[in-house]
């Protein structure tokens, strides 16, 4: 599914072509997933697990503002590295959302889901003393991910851009907001 959305569209990713390219039938996949709408959603879910695992296992040796940085951007990198097929359906899902009451609920449950996520991870990392949050965590966690979207959405778009000077500003404003002056 991933390939076919990023190739073509949802819109044009049929079970058919999709279980052909699988190399499964298309009863196999209606049986599971029941829609193409529910199979598009559960590779986005899978693909949500595996991206918190990696950020947990990134954040967790994190003992400096610097380490939770390089953790953070660590993880967009692998995200904008890897093939655009995989941004492609994240995105696709997003514009489907629009005529697809399903698929707005389960794209809204999984960027609820990113974001509480992040916010733990952040509100931990609080009291554990690394971070001085410049506000909510739930607000940084979601002004990241606004960030991140918005690089992805760019990149997507334009894969010659030279995103370097953004992305090294982004960091310090990431530094900003994970680093705040105490107010003491």
């Amino acid at each position: 599914m991933r390939r076919s959305v990023g190739r073509r569209g949802a819109a044009a990713s049929t079970f058919d072509r999709v279980a052909r390219e699988a190399g499964v039938s298309r009863g196999l996949l209606h049986y599971y997933f029941g829609s193409k709408e529910r199979l598009l959603a559960g590779v986005v879910r899978h693909d949500c697990e595996l991206r918190l695992e990696q950020l947990d296992r990134r954040l967790a040796e994190a003992r400096t503002v610097d380490d939770v940085v390089a953790a953070l951007v660590a993880q967009l990198e692998v995200f904008l590295g890897e093939d655009p097929e995989n941004q492609a359906v994240i995105y696709e899902m997003l514009s489907a959302s629009r005529r697809s009451p399903e698929i707005r609920a389960e794209l809204a449950e999984l960027y609820r889901r990113w974001r509480e996520h992040l916010a733990n991870a952040l509100r931990e990392k609080q009291e554990e003393g690394v971070l001085q949050l410049a506000g909510e965590p739930e607000a940084v966690a979601s002004v990241l991910y606004a960030l991140a979207d918005g690089m992805g959405i760019q990149l997507l778009a334009d894969p010659d851009w030279d995103s370097r000077p953004v992305f090294e500003f982004g960091m310090e404003l990431l530094r900003e907001l994970l680093a705040a002056p105490s107010s003491a």
